[in-house]
């Protein structure tokens, strides 16, 4: 009973951890580059940011809208990579993240902002919405509609 025990216990630890994953700034880049027909909307956020928190669900109503239309949301968390495992992965299953969710793997924190965006004072919420070759960045928090018509007004 112990090893059955044992073996379901690290195989929802291994679901969970699949859910989110790190990534560097190189491999969003590839990422984007890659997805030549696809909009982005990529959200930078963390965990400890109320209105990051209060804003996903914005995020997550985007997707939905958007499942049949080559728009993909990125959720990559801002929290220090050692809070992986004990507050993103939980926080993401408790708060259902359908998204796409990744903890950035970058240890300089002032080399990714200003790559991220130039403008970027380092605050969250952020938002970068890209298509083709049009770059947004928003340093602020975005309710539903405001996310929806930012991305139709993407030229």
């Amino acid at each position: 009973m112990r090893i059955f025990l044992l073996i379901c216990l690290s195989l929802i630890s291994y679901s969970l951890s699949a859910q989110v994953k790190l990534l560097t700034l190189d491999e969003l880049d590839k990422r984007i580059a890659a997805g030549k027909d696809t909009t982005y909307v990529v959200n930078f956020w963390a965990t400890w940011c109320g209105p990051c928190v209060a804003e996903l669900p914005n995020f997550e109503k985007l997707r939905v809208a958007n499942l049949k239309k080559p728009v993909k949301v990125l959720l990559i968390s801002v929290d220090f990579k050692s809070k992986l495992q004990k507050e993103v992965i939980p926080f993401a299953v408790k708060n259902q993240l359908k998204a796409e969710v990744f903890l950035l793997n970058e240890t300089d924190q002032q080399k990714y902002i200003e790559r991220v965006d130039p403008k970027w004072t380092g605050a969250i919420p952020a938002t970068l919405f890209v298509k083709q070759k049009t770059r947004r960045f928003y340093e602020q928090d975005f309710t539903e509609k405001q996310l929806k018509n930012t991305l139709l007004n993407l030229k």
